[in-house]
């Protein structure tokens, strides 16, 4: 990821990105430029180049010519802003910067220019969009074009801060991303484990990690079936930030199954590769309570993080078994590959424990997800208010969050005739509320509790798009951050 500062004057750069909007009425003619710090004559001259190239104006549309004379750059990406007519929105905002950031790589240092009264928004939408994944290559060099690479924000006088803290959000979402795209073979449960531990100290986070023995010791029957299959053993991990007394205090928890096989009710092998993603709730956990540290949050937050990797084995866990979760509920296995929720249920209890106010959990829980949003949009469930409440704020973020109910009569469908609950319904339809309504029967009573599945929104599996890169996005850490910055400030 590119660094990023803030500037309060345009400053000569290898690049310059400048907006661009469609012309009020027809369309027709040069395009609105969009460029604060430039004289009118100098954008006079970019119209005429956007319109003489004929550079699309569309929302994340970059276009690359030679920069007119005044321009303190080399050459200019050209970005669409959308029409004219209209209020700019944060999220288009975010969305142009990122394209044009991704546009820029390689080419060394880029100056923004968009709106330098939003800082925010312009300087998190180019940092998140600079992000290039990492590459696992047997050279032993890298690419020279990705350390030169930087990125400066033009902003109105009292801006910096703003740049600061965006440049700080997109660092925490970019290390979701990294973890989510390490290979399985490099990212298992105790290298997981033993990478969350070491950011953890070093953002001065209290530390606890749970090795096999410790969860068999704690009775996590969860964690410790879904994890039998595997010669590498499961770990739960305990992140803390500390705030002052008497503030809210709210737990986290992501499911961290670091490859998904199915177990024994084993996947279709076509895609199975992209299970390197099923810890993507984890990894996004681990990265807000890193940043609440690191933005200095004044209330407590404790992420609980269930690690494990669920594979077939003469030692893993079968159809038919009966697990003692954390907590004494019993659980009939009816599908292993609905491991997601044994693993969050021995956490959710765990969390609980603490009293917090509030509890998010976040998964790539259910393809049903998918099934009933899309990709691109979250579904999150848990008790009226604190939900709806979760959602909005994922929605202002950018992350698209949607509510959704936890009906009461798909409920029986979890009885089971031999334990407390089956971890699957015999109901074909609305699977992801059906999973929701089996992490409910873990949640302490008064707690207030939103779950956010992100099977879909987690991983990009197309191209580029945004700030949004190929592979791990990072979603939902914005919005558990937006949650928790709610939290404190109603105190």
């Amino acid at each position: 990821m590119a660094p990023i500062e803030a500037v309060t004057a345009p400053a000569e750069s290898d690049v310059v990105v400048i907006g661009i909007a469609a012309p009020a009425g027809s369309g027709d003619g040069a395009p609105v430029v969009v460029a604060p710090g430039l004289e009118a004559t100098v954008t006079g001259a970019v119209a005429e180049v956007a319109h003489a190239v004929g550079a699309s104006t569309k929302v994340g549309s970059t276009t690359r010519v030679p920069a007119p004379e005044g321009v303190p750059g080399a050459s200019v990406v050209l970005v669409g802003l959308g029409a004219s007519d209209g209020e700019v929105s944060d999220e288009t905002l975010r969305r142009a910067a990122g394209a044009a950031a991704h546009a820029c790589r390689g080419l060394g240092s880029a100056l923004v220019l968009l709106d330098d009264e939003r800082a925010e928004p312009v300087a998190l939408g180019a940092g998140l969009g600079s992000f290039r994944p990492a590459k696992v290559t047997g050279s032993d060099g890298g690419d020279d074009d990705e350390i030169s690479d930087s990125v400066r924000v033009f902003v109105a006088e009292g801006g910096a801060d703003a740049v600061a803290r965006a440049a700080t959000i997109a660092e925490c979402v970019g290390l979701a991303r990294d973890l989510i795209n390490t290979p399985p073979n490099l990212l298992f449960p105790g290298s997981f484990a033993d990478r969350a531990a070491e950011l953890g100290r070093e953002a001065g986070l209290e530390v606890e990690v749970l090795d096999e023995a410790a969860l068999a010791e704690g009775g996590y029957g969860g964690i410790l079936a879904v994890g039998g299959g595997s010669s590498r053993g499961p770990r739960l991990v305990r992140l803390t930030h500390r705030g002052a007394e008497n503030r809210p205090s709210v737990a986290l928890v992501g499911k961290g199954v670091t490859f998904d096989t199915g177990g024994i009710s084993i996947k279709p092998a076509a895609g199975m590769e992209q299970m390197t993603m099923d810890m993507g709730g984890a990894a996004a956990v681990v990265a807000t309570v890193i940043l609440a540290a690191r933005l200095g949050l004044d209330l407590t937050v404790v992420a609980t993080v269930p690690m494990a990797e669920n594979m077939p084995s003469a030692t893993a866990y079968r159809p038919g078994d009966v697990l003692t979760m954390y907590g004494g509920k019993t659980v009939e296995v009816q599908n292993t590959d609905a491991e997601g929720r044994l693993i969050l249920a021995d956490a959710i209890v765990r969390a609980c424990e603490d009293s917090p106010s509030h509890l998010i959990d976040t998964a790539t829980l259910t393809g049903a997800q998918m099934v009933a949003l899309g990709k691109k949009t979250p579904g999150v469930m848990g008790t009226d208010e604190f939900r709806d409440r979760v959602a909005e704020l994922s929605r202002s973020v950018g992350e698209g969050g949607w509510p959704m109910p936890l009906p009461e009569e798909l409920r029986d469908g979890l009885d089971s005739e031999v334990a407390d609950l089956t971890n699957v319904t015999p109901n074909r339809w609305g699977g992801m509320l059906s999973a929701g309504l089996f992490l409910r029967e873990f949640v302490g009573e008064g707690v207030e509790w939103a779950h956010i599945d992100v099977a879909g929104p987690a991983y990009n599996d197309g191209g580029p798009e945004g700030y949004l890169p190929k592979g791990g996005t990072g979603v939902p850490v914005r919005t558990m951050l937006a949650a928790l910055e709610d939290i404190a400030a109603a105190g």
